[in-house]
């Protein structure tokens, strides 16, 4: 147990003693033990069936010296473990998303009984007061000399930096003269780890890198870290292949064993993969959001101490509303060489209100002779009024000059109410029969 700093005047029959409750840790014995084979013989003696290793005989009952006190009596003395667990001897390493657990104790150490006692505990951190015990509505009537009052207290640490554990007593002494006893424990609580992320955007789907990165002097075991994505959006996490047993094997689904992450620098990276939900809302609610959601994590300890984490809002790029999208509905099957063929596009409006008319043209950025499908007759086409949020398809009269594989470039939409040109479509390759 461990003794806080005691403000107050005066001497006190009364003292606190706090002891964190928490696994107890592996009882290693730093000398590591030896063979003594190992100094007299090669590393290649037991490689030759015939050879025979010396034997040393050890009593070490019998050897008042200890000499023998660091040969291996069995293999598992090498690992240093003696098979003892050791109680904590200090706060230790407190880390965010662990519940701090402290057993205490106020022990009269006077000669006489104390009365009255109103014990408090409270966490204060520099923006937070956590209370966690008042017995003001039910004080201790009395703690006689020599005996204590014991209790527990619970707190989960939302919080990085400087923490203080204060522990007040206010009691009746011997004389019958009120006093207050406070006791301060200070401790720092760091983070466990760190997450990392990267953001990739294909076509209509997006994917997001996370990388967690332990930082505790313990290994990690990940029980679950589960991506909860923003409204709109649906999540699955990817995978690389497994061994063909665990594919199919009913007790992997039943049991998922915890990913391990090394202590000390230990990483590992999950991919997951986020599309817009089809729930028959509007597309226009997810554009020009960039909230993807967050990360739940969950994880133990070598001996099964818990901890939980939730990130932040993780964020994406942003996206750009698109007012109308120019999309390829059908290209004929054979395109012969000079003679026309129908290109059948759709042009949709997805704003909230009407928009057009519209001149369809193809871009000037391309030169006349290095154009390999041009419009065939009116280099633009007029179309009417798209109402809000509505679409209409249209045909493109185009014909080929040049044959073999060929681009359809710069096909471009020009509002002439606002005045001006949209993206053009994107570059569509088409094959050219000479015949």
């Amino acid at each position: 147990m461990s003794q806080g700093g005691q403000g107050g005047g005066g001497s006190h029959s009364l003292a606190f003693r706090v002891m964190r409750l928490c696994r107890p840790s592996f009882n290693v014995e730093p000398p590591l033990r030896l063979d003594p084979a190992d100094l007299f013989a090669g590393e290649d003696l037991f490689d030759d069936p015939a050879a025979n290793p010396p034997s040393f005989s050890s009593s070490s009952d019998s050897d008042p010296n200890y000499r023998n006190r660091f040969l291996l009596r069995h293999f598992s003395d090498a690992m240093g473990l003696s098979g003892l667990l050791v109680l904590p001897q200090s706060f230790g390493a407190i880390y965010l998303g662990e519940t701090f657990c402290s057993y205490i104790s106020i022990n009269n150490s006077s000669n006489f009984e104390v009365r009255d006692v109103i014990i408090k505990a409270e966490i204060q951190t520099e923006r937070l007061r956590i209370l966690l015990l008042d017995t003001s509505k039910s004080p201790v009537e009395t703690i006689r000399a020599g005996g204590r009052y014991d209790f527990i207290v619970e707190h989960d640490v939302k919080e990085l930096g400087p923490h203080t554990l204060v522990c007040t007593a206010l009691y009746n002494d011997g004389d019958g003269e009120r006093k207050y006893l406070p006791q301060f424990f200070k401790f720092i609580v760091a983070n466990p780890l760190s997450v990392r992320t990267k953001v990739r955007v294909i076509k209509e789907t997006t994917f997001l890198e996370a990388c967690i990165e332990n930082h505790t002097k313990s290994n990690l075991f990940m029980d679950q870290v589960d991506f909860e994505p923003a409204q709109y959006y649906s999540a699955s996490i990817l995978k690389g292949d497994g061994h063909h047993s665990e594919k199919d094997s009913p007790t992997r689904e039943t049991f998922k064993p915890p990913i391990l992450i090394r202590s000390g620098g230990g990483i590992y990276n999950y991919l997951y993969q986020l599309k817009t939900s089809s729930d028959g809302l509007p597309q226009t609610k997810v554009e020009g959001s960039n909230v993807l959601g967050k990360l739940q994590i969950t994880w133990r300890t070598n001996l099964g101490e818990p901890g939980r984490l939730q990130t932040q809002q993780i964020l994406g790029t942003t996206a750009t509303k698109k007012e109308i999208e120019l999309q390829v509905v059908e290209v004929p099957s054979i395109i012969n060489l000079q003679n026309p063929f129908m290109l059948k596009l759709n042009l949709t409006n997805q704003t909230d209100r009407e928009l057009g008319p519209f001149e369809v043209s193809l871009s000037q950025n391309v030169s006349y002779g290095e154009r390999a499908v041009m419009i065939n007759g009116l280099q633009s086409m007029v179309l009417s009024e798209v109402q809000a949020l509505g679409s209409t398809n249209f045909h493109l009269n185009l014909i080929a000059t040049k044959p073999g594989i060929q681009r359809i470039t710069g096909i471009t939409v020009f509002d002439t109410r606002e005045m001006k040109s949209y993206e053009p479509l994107p570059d569509l390759e088409i094959f050219v029969d000479m015949d």
